[in-house]
Parts: C-alpha cells; structure tokens; sequence
C-alpha cells in the first residue's frame, strides 16, 4: 500500500507504509515467535491477513482548521490541522462520510478547538462503521454550547448520510490529551449500532470498545470458537469482556455451550454486552461490571476455562498468580501485545502452550494481535 500523506511527511502513523504487506506479515511472525521461543509453542497455526487498505472500522479524527475550512485528520507539531479525509487506511464508509461531514461543521458553526489558545469547541469526530454500512457519528465537544445547533441542522446530517443511524455529542471540557469525555448525549432515536459478525450480533454503545479490524475480529473470535470447542468446557470467564465477542461467541445459542460469566470495568460495554445478550436469549450468559482481578480473586470457585484479552500492560502479576495457583484447566489469552503476553506466560509456567496464532489487526504498523491456548500440565 502507497500513501501520499506518508510520502510528504504530513503523516507518519503507519510506520511501515510502503513495505510490501508479505514481509510485513512475516516480521509479525518472526517477532511473536521470537518473543514467545521460551515457552516452546509446539504449533503455530498460520497468521491471518488483513486487507492492507480500509480495514479500520473506527475512525479518531482530529478536527482544526476553520469554521469555514475545517480540516478532520490530525495536527502537526505546532498544533495545526493536517487533513486526511483520503486516508486510506479508514474504511470507504468513513470517506465518503468525511466531506459530508466537514460541510456539516461549516453549516452547524462548529468552530474546531484549537490547542494553542483553548477556544473553540469541536475537538473530535469519531466515526464508526458497522459491517452493514451503518454508521455511527460522535461530536467530541468543550461543552454543551454547539448541541441545540446540533440537533437543529441533524436532519440535514442525516439526509446527506442516510446510513449513519446513530449520532451523538460527547462532552470533554478539559483541556487534555483523552479521546473523549464521560458525558454522551445521544441525538438520535437510535442508541447502538449493530456489529454483525460470523453468526453473532453485537450492540455497540459509544463509548464501547470494539477490535479496530472487523474482519480480523471476526477470525479471531471465530478460531476462539474452534479451539475451544473439543475442551467442552462447563464453565467459562471472559475477563476483560468488552463488548462480550468472545463470550458471545463461546456461548451455545441451542444451550449446549458452557455456563460464561463476561466481566468489564467500562458500564457502557457491559451494557452492550447484555443487550447482545438478551437479543440473542442467551440464558447461560451474563456480564458483569467489575475489576477482572478482584472478580477472580473474590471468586468462591474457578471456573474449567478463563478467556483473557487485556490491554496492552497484560493481565499483570496479580491475576498471573491466581491463574498459576487455581484450578483452571485452560486459558485462551488474546493479546495486543506480545511482549506483556511473555511476561504474563512466564509467571504462569503450571500453563504451557498448546497452540498460537498471530492475527494481523492493524496492517502498515507494528501492531498485531496473537492468541494462545494455554493447557494446565
């Protein structure tokens, strides 16, 4: 993949654009194996591949520029906007959608934040796009002040894109380096956008958490499935369960798949995770909002297999513990990074490797996702 903002400096995100896509898998695989070599995986299945272009669901964009020439990409080192409406990273849904809506900031008079001077009020659009081509649009602003002109000219927003079915403005007053704000208000009858993958539908809340490449995720959960399959688990934790994808999809919707417990600390995915769950009557799920380690260690008994997909710091040396010393027959582990996945493996020598698999989530960087299915010897 080529990318005339990469070949003119404007942006370097993708630290390896221009690589040919084939090393770049390879070097993901030398570099996990490397990594997990001390652990003596006995089978590596063969990477997934992504796309090398339009894989991103989520698109995090930056707004500066102007009322009347906004700009939606990022900002340089002097905190002016660098616009990347063509990235071609960002799914075709979200360009499409990224004209439609720099017009929209010029008709709504959304005056972009600017960093230097703190005023203004629009500092974000993340837009995200389902599997079907919906769409879901959020305003990040310094305040309240732009909603009632957002939701006076949202009829016009939603006729230019028919597909976007959920949009919202979130709220983040402070004059910091975060995404978003805790505060959201919704905009449209709609709340959640549905995220369809393999035979699984999940409801995504706006501020939820959701795997960056959909199709990837899709595999993921998919091989998650299969592996877990043979072990016939009776009960099972996805700690650190998101918006429920694994659980989700290890729970048997004909009520012959294990009794799974999804525990999350964000309320918000916890809630699309029920919703999902109670769209697809699911009676032997449920989801919880809590600390995954104090909801392990609090636990009266454990469960026959844990499911673990932390943050890139791992599962740390806590929870490792109480996997080492529980009776825990299996634990499939899907990390972001393969590093802290080592150090979680090594304070955990009662679980061996029985298989691994690198998945390509984020082509044109370094960045990839591997998942291991541990076996207690």
């Amino acid at each position: 993949m080529d990318c005339s903002y990469f070949d003119a400096g404007r942006c370097t995100s993708c630290a390896l654009m221009g690589r040919p896509y084939a090393q770049q898998l390879a070097d993901k695989q030398a570099h996990a194996e490397e990594l997990l070599a001390p652990f003596d995986v006995p089978v590596w299945e063969a990477p997934v591949a992504s796309r090398e272009d339009g894989y991103r669901n989520k698109a995090k964009m930056v707004v500066g520029g102007t009322v009347d020439a906004p700009t939606i990409g990022i900002l340089d080192a002097d905190g002016h906007g660098v616009d990347l409406e063509a990235c071609g990273i960002c799914s075709p849904g979200h360009r499409a959608a990224f004209p439609v809506l720099a017009r929209f900031i010029t008709l709504a008079r959304l005056t972009p934040y600017d960093v230097r001077s703190r005023t203004g009020e629009l500092k974000h659009l993340i837009v995200t796009e389902s599997p079907d081509g919906e769409l879901m649009i959020r305003f990040v602003l310094r305040s309240t002040e732009p909603v009632p002109r957002l939701r006076k000219h949202l009829p016009t927003l939603l006729a230019e894109l028919p597909h976007a079915r959920v949009v919202t403005a979130n709220v983040l007053p402070e004059h910091k380096a975060v995404l978003e704000g805790e505060q959201e208000i919704v905009l449209t009858e709609a709340q959640t956008l549905a995220m369809r993958l393999n035979d699984v539908t999940m409801h995504l809340r706006p501020q939820s958490f959701f795997q960056t490449n959909t199709e990837i995720a899709a595999a993921l959960y998919a091989d998650a499935r299969d592996w877990i399959r043979d072990l016939a688990p009776d009960t099972a934790w996805d700690l650190y369960s998101g918006v429920g994808g694994f659980a989700l999809h290890l729970a048997g919707t004909d009520g012959a798949g294990p009794e799974v417990t999804g525990i999350e600390t964000s309320v918000e995915a916890v809630a699309s995770a029920e919703l999902s769950r109670t769209d697809a009557a699911l009676s032997r799920l449920r989801f919880a909002s809590g600390d995954a380690t104090a909801f392990a260690l609090g636990a009266e008994a454990s469960p026959d297999l844990v499911i673990v997909n932390p943050p890139r710091r791992g599962i740390g040396a806590e929870l490792g513990a109480w996997l080492e010393a529980s009776a825990v027959s299996h634990v499939l582990y899907s990390s972001c990074n393969a590093a802290s996945l080592a150090k979680d493996l090594a304070a955990m020598p009662s679980l061996r490797p029985v298989k691994a698999r690198v998945f390509d989530m984020f082509p044109q960087t370094t960045h990839f996702e591997v998942m291991v299915l541990l076996e207690r010897r």
